[in-house]
């Protein structure tokens, strides 16, 4: 298929023969001037918005129960696998989970770094600064679940609120560093596992589409296998069965994801800040130094201003008489 054919297959025939069809291109093509849309309708709008928020909320919950049979699927890929194969295909795997950490690592180290070191801070002292929030999502396998310690802990990091409000949600979907280093890394196993020769024009194909497929995914665990299911069924030259290949492992890769996830969107709030002057260094630096302050658990405060939630056993229950 050629470069001109392919823009054009994005325009959708109908809009129902794209859902109908499972063309993720012209499904997103038809999303984004839906939003766009929507925008410009402004409180018109809100309505149909809050439909479709709630339709969502519905579609995740379908997505999560299914999700719950998700074993069940990864025991009988793996057996697949193992039995069509032998067990010499779980060295190829094990090779794949190695080369998926390591150049995360790098990711982290040498990237991540370099664009630290631009900006005067450190990486490493970044990570630290992070580091139970890393904890959590390395036990979560989501990078969803450090989202409110993470805006605490960028303000508390100098960023201004504004800046952190943006930065931050707006990252969890659109600067997803580890999430796009797994999709390549995915499709180009599957490739080779099923000897589907790829050339120059294939590659640049499938990497345009990794682009628009992966924003907009979702933090979740298992949100990566389900970008890259997409994705494949988008370009059509890699076969969709490839998948089954890497179900078993999937999850273990999970953590490097959210980790690589995280690290990045962290970056990126510094660093936007600085650009946009709402950064306190001499703040900066200072945490950054001390390694930065556990979060103490607030109450929100009544219209009183008096925090409200379960009191102690040993607190004294006192009045002020007006």
């Amino acid at each position: 298929q050629s470069i001109v054919g392919f823009i054009l297959n994005v325009i959708p025939n109908t809009i129902v023969g794209a859902f109908a069809n499972g063309d993720i291109l012209q499904v997103l093509m038809f999303s984004v001037i839906f939003g766009f849309a929507l925008h410009r309708l402004g409180s018109y709008g809100k309505p149909v918005l809050d439909f479709i928020d709630r339709f969502a909320h519905v579609m995740f919950n379908i997505i999560n129960m299914i999700m719950k049979l998700a074993p069940i699927g990864a025991f009988g890929a793996m057996a697949f696998t193992i039995g069509a194969y032998g067990v010499s295909s779980l060295v190829q795997l094990g090779q794949l989970m190695i080369c998926f950490y390591i150049t995360c690592a790098l990711f982290v180290v040498l990237v991540l770094g370099a664009i630290c070191r631009a900006h005067g801070f450190s990486i490493f002292k970044l990570v630290r600064y992070i580091r139970e929030e890393l904890l959590i999502v390395l036990g979560t396998s989501s990078s969803e679940s450090a989202l409110p310690r993470m805006l605490i802990k960028m303000e508390r990091l100098g960023a201004k609120k504004s800046v952190v409000g943006l930065v931050i949600p707006t990252g969890y979907s659109f600067n997803l560093d580890g999430t796009s280093i797994y999709l390549t890394m995915a499709a180009v196993f599957i490739a080779q596992a099923t000897n589907t020769h790829m050339d120059i024009t294939h590659q640049i194909t499938l990497l345009l589409v990794l682009l628009l497929s992966s924003k907009g995914a979702a933090g979740v665990t298992g949100s990566g296998f389900i970008v890259l299911a997409a994705t494949l069924s988008a370009v059509g030259h890699l076969p969709v069965a490839g998948l089954a290949l890497i179900l078993g492992i999937d999850r273990f890769m999970s953590e490097a994801r959210a980790l690589t996830n995280l690290v990045g969107n962290a970056v990126a709030t510094v660093v936007v800040a600085k650009w946009v002057g709402e950064l306190d260094t001499d703040k900066l630096q200072s945490e950054l130094a001390s390694g930065g302050s556990a979060i103490l658990e607030t109450r929100p405060e009544d219209d009183l201003g008096v925090a409200e939630g379960p009191t102690p056993a040993n607190a004294v229950n006192t009045t002020k008489t007006v």
